[in-house]
């Protein structure tokens, strides 16, 4: 029957978290159609999402206030960005993701000389403006309030126009199976296009955001350069970024 079959797979799901379609299709032995078929009733009125080739369970955490999000874990964020602050060399072009933990990438970057930022970030811009040193490049587009950053179609355009030395990312959570997400789909232009455009990565993360997937995803971990966090990840993921040739920063 199919509607046992469906309440099979919403079981599935939520015992694997994030799942391909080819395994629903195999663990199941049924065809691409019918699983399309099947999802269109598991994803009403549920917390399972489509991502690309798959489905996930999302967090319950919602996106917070800049505000508030600055707030929390402050310390952490702060050890944090000092760490990754210090691969800012004299005359980098770097992007400055919008996040409450890249903010603090600035304090660092004021020591340098002849440094280019990019940012879609309000308080990025703000901090910066007493710097002389510093070549503040922002992009266009809707002021969203809840990010404090500028985002839309129109700031990735900006953005695809640059050579960027390293970015500094952001995330909500980032997974081997789902990579790097985020909570913010107007952001997500952004983020995929400073990750296209920049010959290192860099994803500032806190540990309690491994394994964490939320609604969108900008990049996959393997185009991660160096994961810079306050307390290593697991075996799998360490194994992961580093087969891939990235590396694991821990924050003092």
């Amino acid at each position: 029957m199919r509607s046992k079959r469906i309440e099979e797979i919403k079981d599935y799901i939520y015992e694997n978290k994030t799942i391909t379609l080819d395994q629903i299709c195999k663990n199941f032995k049924i065809s691409k159609s019918t699983i399309r078929r099947d999802l269109d009733e598991i994803l009403e009125n549920s917390d399972i999402k489509k991502i690309y080739g798959g489905v996930t369970v999302l967090s319950k955490k919602e996106l917070t206030s800049f505000e508030e999000r600055n707030i929390s874990n402050l310390k952490t964020k702060e050890r944090i960005a000092d760490a990754a602050g210090e691969l800012v060399d004299d005359g980098d072009i770097i992007f400055i993701d919008s996040g409450t933990t890249t903010l603090h990438i600035i304090d660092s970057a004021i020591t340098k000389k002849n440094l280019t930022i990019l940012t879609n970030n309000v308080q990025v811009i703000s901090r910066a403006i007493p710097y002389d040193n510093l070549n503040v490049i922002s992009l266009s587009g809707t002021l969203n309030r809840k990010t404090l950053s500028f985002t839309g179609s129109s700031a990735a355009q900006v953005l695809q126009t640059y050579n960027i030395s390293k970015a500094f990312m952001a995330a909500t959570g980032f997974s081997i199976v789902s990579g790097v997400t985020n909570s913010s789909p107007l952001e997500s232009d952004v983020k995929r296009m400073a990750v296209q455009r920049s010959q290192q990565v860099y994803l500032l993360a806190d540990s309690s955001k491994c394994g964490v997937v939320s609604l969108i995803t900008y990049c996959g971990l393997n185009k991660v350069s160096a994961l810079v966090t306050d307390a290593y990840p697991p075996k799998e993921v360490c194994s992961y970024i580093e087969e891939h040739g990235g590396k694991i920063i821990i924050a003092k």
